[in-house]
């Protein structure tokens, strides 16, 4: 048997916002493999998570995986992926009070939090993307909308590894960061709009840049490519149920994905199994990528 444990290691999973995401399944699997979690939520979830962690209605959701208990998280933090230091955030997020009960939102100010209290960050989960206008076609898509869905969806990944580089560098079994792409950033997927194709694929292309930045501090850089599935924000973006369909139907596998196997995936990723992978995206949609029609 070979064994994945994580031990002794802190991750620092962004985005996470319910108990549905891609993000919560990582979470959960990261932590039966023995990783400390921290969570990181924007501002305006940071809340509902905290409640989901309580909830007795939520306790069948904080069930870890493999026999290994019950979800416990070291550490709930707001923020808001947006802004990397608290000089960046506009006047009327600023004012905004439920943003400001949380102190320092911005990027900066996270990882600060997380390497004040831990002093290393061995896992960095990239969950986080968004469009104001996603379910707009490409022609529709306003400036604004466009360069809100690369921000938040794509730099954001650049910001927080510039922020937690000096924590993530150079661990004795090397670091490893992991994000979200889809194949909406290789192809043209209906409903998938409002700069949200761009963002991923910009967040694709920036991974192998920063594969190779950080590479020589022991930093691993990997994107994991999901199919379609159900989550929340997903049925946001039009018939989500179709788009699973549709994959399914075409797909080596001939069915949809679970979240389960997008988090056994990302925690493979992540450990010393993974060690010679950079650079990498790994499709996790029951082989749907490979098909011409």
């Amino acid at each position: 048997m070979i064994p994945i444990d994580l031990s002794g290691k802190v991750a620092l999973v962004t985005g996470v916002g319910d108990n549905e995401s891609f993000a919560w399944y990582i979470s959960k699997a990261l932590n039966a493999a023995g990783a400390k979690l921290v969570l990181s939520c924007h501002p305006r979830f940071k809340g509902i998570v905290e409640s989901i962690m309580e909830r007795e209605a939520d306790a069948e959701s904080r069930v870890l995986p493999y026999g290994a208990g019950n979800l416990k998280v070291e550490k709930i933090l707001a923020c808001d992926v947006g802004f990397d230091t608290m000089d960046d955030v506009d006047e009327k997020t600023r004012n905004d009070r439920r943003f400001a009960k949380h102190g320092d939102y911005s990027i900066q100010g996270m990882i600060e939090a997380v390497g004040k209290e831990f002093q290393h960050i061995d896992v960095l989960i990239h969950s986080v993307a968004f469009s104001p206008e996603i379910t707009k076609m490409m022609v529709d898509t306003s400036r604004k909308a466009y360069a809100t869905a690369l921000s938040v969806s794509a730099y954001s990944l650049t910001s927080l590894l510039r922020a937690a580089r000096p924590y993530m560098a150079n661990r004795p079994d090397g670091a490893a960061a992991v994000g979200l792409t889809y194949i909406g950033g290789d192809r043209v997927v209906p409903h998938y709009g409002g700069g949200m194709s761009t963002a991923k694929a910009a967040l694709q292309i920036d991974a192998k840049q920063l594969a190779s930045n950080l590479g020589p501090e022991k930093i691993r850089v990997n994107l994991i490519s999901a199919g379609p599935y159900a989550s929340r924000a997903a049925r946001a973006i039009g018939d989500i149920d179709q788009m699973i369909n549709y994959a399914a139907q075409r797909s080596p596998l001939q069915r949809g994905i679970t979240p389960e196997e997008v988090a056994n995936s990302t925690v493979f990723l992540c450990s010393p199994l993974a060690s010679g992978i950079t650079g990498h995206v790994l499709y996790v949609d029951a082989g749907y990528n490979v098909m011409g029609l």
